[in-house]
């Protein structure tokens, strides 16, 4: 064989290596999903993998990958951890082409901290490791198959001592041909057999993604959320007052859709709760402990509230904010059922996936609509939104308050114990700031001169929004106009007639007190470690 065509079986060499790696990793990945639907778990490699990467995620790219992505952010993390483990593969495949038992050892490690990971997740057991082993044994069983068409050369494959006198026309296994009648051309790949091999790999790993696929449906909550008849509440919401919704072009909706309402939270996969297997506990430093089943929570008197929910990652002006109709349990006297001891003076509520979220008792307590709430806008909520029950209580941020697909209760103290996002720097206790934003006009939007309606929302929940100021490019401070308030949890729409008699490049800015007499601050911040806060503006421009 010349030096020409022995580098040229080696590059085919090469390519047929990272091929059979990146083919091992899809079938492993595929296996992995099909075990963990069979199970009922959500431990496949890439979730398990990703959960844990989330929890030791320092807090500036937690935030930044808010800030960049919003909801997507958890879409971007599991394609960067799939990209990464198909990167991965193909090393790993290039690598077993010469040293066939590393090959074997590099999948079979990606297999092993997949399920390490799974099973230091919260709530895990022995069984969250099976789908990732399981995974990782396909992967090396299909990469030995795929290996037996890449072979290492042999003396087959170059000439004798003397093949320097060997005419340039003459291949090593007959005239003119360097091909061994397998198709491998001297690079030591039987490319038929290895384009059989990967073809049966390859359909093996797209039919095993379909079943896991589907095993994870059927493992849904569709069918339970459909078979839900929601009660009437014995405390039903009160009508919005007059007024109360300002029909302005560009203001945001007064309620908000369950498409469009903000969802932040660190499950990379929506937990799926048939309501059959859901139960609440209350537990903990109380004098009676609780548990109630759905059929029993159901049966409990309901009230419907419209309130306002605030994220505490939402930065000045971002809409990780939004209003609906809730409707649920009274939190309060479920906890005074219990009885609480004292010096009890923290509530922390647990989720089905693990999250832990403490809550002051006081605040649980002290007569504002706390629930443990089932529906959302006239609807039982979306697995997404917390289905079957999540917490809401207002006046706090979601990550003090509101705990999606919540399972327990368990009352105990600041001083025994950090939840979740405490134990990462944040606030134990984090009422939500006086903010208010500029819907329109939008940021850098083109103007006529003359009126042009500057309109927003503003909210300072549990206290109510007293006034909303606008000015122009640093002037005077201007009274908006403010929506009829319909109660302190909720948001207030507001809108200021501008007159922009001046071409050129303006700054609009606004702020909002509340009625407590406190005004937001100029000065932002950002929104770690207990919300952020300063004036909203936008620049615009008006033209002739």
């Amino acid at each position: 064989m010349t030096s020409k065509g022995r580098r040229s079986g080696e590059r085919w060499r090469g390519t047929a290596g990272a091929a059979a790696g990146l083919l091992a990793a899809l079938l492993a990945l595929g296996v992995s999903e099909v075990v963990a639907g069979l199970l009922g778990r959500a431990s496949s490699p890439v979730i398990a993998v990703g959960g844990a990467f989330v929890d030791r995620t320092p807090r500036w790219l937690k935030e930044l990958a808010i800030r960049s992505f919003g909801e997507n952010d958890k879409d971007v993390l599991l394609a960067g951890v799939i990209a990464t483990v198909l990167l991965l593969a193909l090393a790993v495949g290039v690598l077993a082409v010469r040293h066939r038992l590393l090959g074997y050892a590099g999948v079979a490690a990606l297999g092993v901290v997949a399920a390490a990971a799974a099973v230091t997740r919260p709530n895990a057991d022995w069984q969250d490791a099976l789908p990732s082993l399981s995974g990782g044994v396909a992967g090396v069983v299909a990469l030995g198959l795929l290996l037996r068409a890449v072979r290492a050369p042999s003396a087959r494959d170059v000439p004798a001592a003397d093949a320097g006198h060997v005419p340039s026309d003459v291949g090593t296994f007959g005239p003119g041909t360097g091909d061994n009648g397998t198709g491998d051309g001297g690079s030591g790949v039987d490319r038929r057999r290895f384009l059989a091999t990967a073809a049966g790999v390859g359909v093996a790993a797209l039919g095993s993604d379909v079943v896991g696929r589907a095993a994870v449906r059927r493992l849904g909550a569709a069918a339970s959320r459909s078979a839900v008849r929601l009660p009437a509440p014995a405390s039903p919401a009160p009508a919005l007052a007059r007024g109360a919704v300002l029909q302005t072009p560009g203001v945001s909706a007064f309620f908000t859709s369950e498409r469009d309402f903000y969802r932040v939270d660190t499950a990379l996969t929506v937990p799926q709760v048939a309501t059959e297997d859901w139960s609440l506990r209350v537990f903990g430093d109380v004098e009676r402990e609780l548990t109630l089943d759905w059929e029993q929570l159901l049966a409990r008197p309901m009230i419907e509230r419209d309130i306002t929910l605030t994220c505490v990652s939402n930065e000045v002006g971002g809409d990780l904010v939004g209003t609906a109709r809730w409707l649920g349990v009274p939190l309060g006297p479920l906890l005074a059922e219990a009885g609480p001891r004292a010096g009890a003076d923290q509530i922390v509520s647990r989720s089905v996936d693990g999250m832990t979220i403490g809550t002051p008792t006081a605040v649980a307590m002290d007569g504002r609509d706390a629930m443990l709430a089932v529906a959302m806008n006239g609807r039982p909520l979306t697995p997404k939104h917390g289905f079957p029950c999540r917490m809401v209580i207002p006046g706090l941020y979601g990550y003090v308050s509101a705990t999606k697909w919540v399972t327990e209760l368990e009352v105990t103290s600041f001083a025994a114990y950090d939840a979740y996002w405490v134990k990462r720097g944040w606030a134990a206790q984090a009422p939500i700031k006086t903010a208010s934003r500029i819907d329109t006009p939008r940021p850098f939007s083109r103007n006529r001169v003359g009126r042009v309606a500057v309109a927003g929302v503003a909210w300072a929940q549990h206290r109510g929004v007293a006034r909303v100021e606008v000015r122009v490019d640093g002037g005077p401070w201007q009274q908006a106009q403010l929506s009829t308030a319909a109660s302190t949890d909720l948001w207030r729409q507001w809108v200021w007639e501008w007159e922009a008699t001046t071409p050129g490049s303006h700054k609009l800015e606004v702020r909002a007190a509340d009625t407590d007499g406190a005004v937001q601050p100029e000065a932002r911040e950002t929104p770690f470690p207990e919300g952020s806060q300063g004036w909203h503006s936008v620049v615009v421009s008006v033209t002739d």
